[in-house]
């Protein structure tokens, strides 16, 4: 990992991480911008960086200083509709840490940075606290991504599987972190 540096993103970040997130749904996903599910990728700042129990990483590649993966807490569980009732009803929001926008230029692929930022993530939702459950969802189109999931998380549901095939996605659970214990002031 010593050709790349993941870090918490600054306002600096902002742009190359909203370039790797937007080039993803457009190549990737296939949906092209959607407001209703991408309006966080426009401002990455006020999603990710302002509230408390939310953070963005990006992964440098160090020796060109480009922004070339992103991954993302936040603190609100899926949406139903489109989701599953009962998923949503299964990760309630403001108790549930949503892993989202893991995504890696295909290039810079298969070096670990996705792992290394789940990781990272999971961390943070230890830190901050007060969470129940770690939850995404993936779209199994994504080259790689279902089985890269499928080898850290359990399925929860799987949509290809419902009637009509929901959206075609499916959504995990990653055990939850230990929380961290607060420092205790020394007297």
């Amino acid at each position: 990992m010593g050709e790349y540096a993941i870090r918490a993103a600054g306002v600096g970040d902002v742009d190359g991480a909203r370039a790797v997130m937007l080039d993803t749904v457009y190549r990737d996903l296939r949906s092209g911008y959607v407001p209703r599910w991408h309006a966080d990728i426009i401002d990455p700042a006020a999603a990710y960086l302002r509230p408390e129990r939310c953070t963005l990483l990006v992964a440098e590649h160090v020796a060109s200083g480009e922004i070339v993966a992103t991954g993302a807490v936040r603190d609100r569980g899926p949406a139903a509709p489109p989701n599953p009732r009962w998923v949503a009803d299964r990760f309630p929001s403001g108790t549930t840490a949503q892993l989202c926008r893991v995504y890696v230029r295909p290039e810079h692929r298969r070096h670990g940075l996705a792992r290394a930022l789940v990781r990272e993530l999971t961390g943070f939702v230890a830190t901050a606290g007060g969470y129940e459950a770690l939850y995404l969802h993936t779209d199994p189109a994504v080259p790689g991504a279902e089985p890269f999931w499928r080898s850290l998380a359990h399925e929860v549901c799987d949509e290809r599987a419902l009637p009509g095939g929901g959206q075609g996605i499916v959504h995990f659970e990653l055990p939850l972190p230990a929380p961290v214990p607060a420092a205790v002031p020394v007297a």
